[in-house]
């Protein structure tokens, strides 16, 4: 009995350390990225060019790192993957998401969940395959995910993960920037690493539209040019309370400000993982709180709200709960994605684009926009 207890005992204090030496791992791994950091520019073949008061097309899309096709359920929604399917159904996810990109002809794209190098999704490289659907554009990464190996779920370990926001343009952009979003500092930091947006800079001239449909060299702004200013953000999805999600909206709105009074003309774009309508459920997850519209700065309103009153159908919703697979009568459903805009940005058409969940968790939405 006594051997027996020794080898229980030992067993179990070989199983204690085991779990401080990966506590001690994940601690140690833990390193944010630098706020302000400046973004590398790469370029897809560009040819074109913009102008002000010409129309243009934005899209925002979370493709949810490939994995969410519709009989997806993912494990911290209640569901039960952690992994995509497979690599295979990795890659039609993705490239199913860039060809409707590249069919509906935008001019500027915000893409969040784009894993770089990730056990979930079998270290594709998906940026690398978005750019295969996008030639012509500029394009610059700011990575907001970058785990060390978690361990959990035990089945099926999320593991390493690399990932981040991608923002599109036909137009060169000439300045991008990654802030660093302050984040929970709880043990929930871990599943919610190194959150962010981009500021990307595009300039613009007082050209009239044909003088600019038949530029194809590099954009060489001159003084007094006003900017084109494209927020992508991903805001927390879980484990953040009610003092994160304010601090995040807090230095978010602080640099649209900061643009906005320079004269140039600020969109943001993208998983906001807040419901933006109006209509307010209850037991609704934590990543589907209503929007604080009262938080808003002066001279920046919901781009959605604009959609509503000219009278627009916005019926279908944006995100879906990935607690089971999609059953369109029964999952819960809400629109987490769409647009801020500065008031010198006039929309002109603004749609859901009802895909079915077919490639993600999430659909696109697409806003014609002039700017004033």
């Amino acid at each position: 009995m006594k051997k027996v207890l020794k080898c229980t005992a030992a067993i179990v204090i070989i199983l204690l350390l085991v779990l401080l030496a990966y506590v001690i791992y994940v601690f140690a791994a833990y390193d944010r990225l630098p706020d302000q950091m400046p973004l590398e520019i790469d370029k897809v073949l560009p040819q074109t060019g913009y102008a002000e008061k010409q129309s243009y097309r934005i899209m925002t899309y979370n493709i949810g790192f490939g994995a969410y096709e519709p009989e997806y359920s993912f494990f911290m929604d209640g569901g039960k993957s952690s992994w995509g399917k497979d690599a295979d159904s990795v890659t039609a996810a993705v490239c199913g998401a860039g060809t409707l990109v590249r069919d509906m002809d935008v001019d500027f794209l915000l893409v969040q969940e784009v894993d770089r190098d990730g056990t979930r999704s079998y270290h594709i490289d998906e940026l690398e395959l978005l750019n295969q659907f996008m030639e012509g554009y500029y394009y610059t990464y700011a990575q907001n995910y970058d785990s060390p190996f978690l361990f959990f779920p035990p089945l099926e370990p999320h593991g390493a993960n690399q990932a981040g926001i991608v923002t599109y343009s036909r137009g060169e952009i000439v300045e991008a920037i990654r802030r660093s979003l302050p984040i929970s500092e709880s043990f929930s930091k871990f599943v919610d690493f190194d959150r962010c947006y981009s500021v990307a800079r595009i300039p613009l001239t007082a050209a009239d539209a044909k003088s600019q449909q038949d530029f194809a060299g590099e954009a060489v702004p001159s003084e007094g040019d006003k900017m084109l200013c494209l927020y992508n953000m991903h805001m927390s999805a879980y484990g953040s309370s009610d003092e994160i999600r304010a601090g995040q909206l807090t230095m978010l709105y602080e640099d649209m400000m900061t643009d906005y009074e320079k004269g140039n003309y600020v969109i943001c774009g993208g998983d906001f993982n807040h419901n933006l309508k109006t209509d307010v459920f209850r037991n609704a997850p934590e990543w589907a709180y209503p929007f604080p519209r009262e938080s808003l700065p002066a001279g920046f309103r919901m781009a959605i709200d604009d959609a509503v009153v000219t009278k627009e159908e916005i019926v279908h919703n944006t995100c879906r709960s990935a607690e089971e697979p999609y059953q369109e009568e029964t999952t819960y459903t809400v629109t987490l994605d769409g647009f801020l805009i500065s008031d010198n940005v006039e929309v002109i058409s603004y749609s859901h684009v009802d895909t079915g969940y077919q490639y993600s968790d999430h659909d696109p939405v697409i806003m014609e926009f002039v700017l004033k």
